[in-house]
């Protein structure tokens, strides 16, 4: 069975990849782009891993990736909201931020209950 988070990681990856799909083509843009799907992706996949932890101390580790790469997705898209210039995007990308802003919260408060539960 898929958890909440599982499911929300993975849906993030998605709708970054859609919303990046709109953004235009430019060489000093893309590398943003880039390192946006490549962190946004890592979330949910870095977070799957988490869940194969042998051990707590494990899982602790695995779920900080996780909030590094969140944390990263939130810097790129705040950048791209700096540097875009396309205000039909504001809507979906303030949408996008607040859910990297929830996802992250969730794994912080995750690695939080494992401390205390370790």
């Amino acid at each position: 069975m898929q958890t909440n988070l599982t499911i929300r990681t993975k849906r993030f990856a998605v709708d970054v990849w859609h919303f990046c799909n709109k953004l235009p083509n430019s060489r000093g843009f893309n590398s943003y782009v880039n390192q946006l799907i490549r962190c946004s992706s890592s979330v949910g996949a870095n977070y799957r891993a988490s869940q194969r932890a042998k051990s707590t101390a494990d899982f602790i580790n695995k779920l900080k990736i996780v909030e590094e790469e969140a944390d990263e997705s939130l810097y790129f898209l705040e950048l791209i909201r700096e540097i875009n210039g396309d205000v039909s995007l504001e809507r979906e990308l303030s949408l996008l931020l607040d859910e990297g802003e929830q996802i992250l919260k969730m794994v912080v408060a995750s690695i939080n209950k494992a401390k205390s539960n370790q």
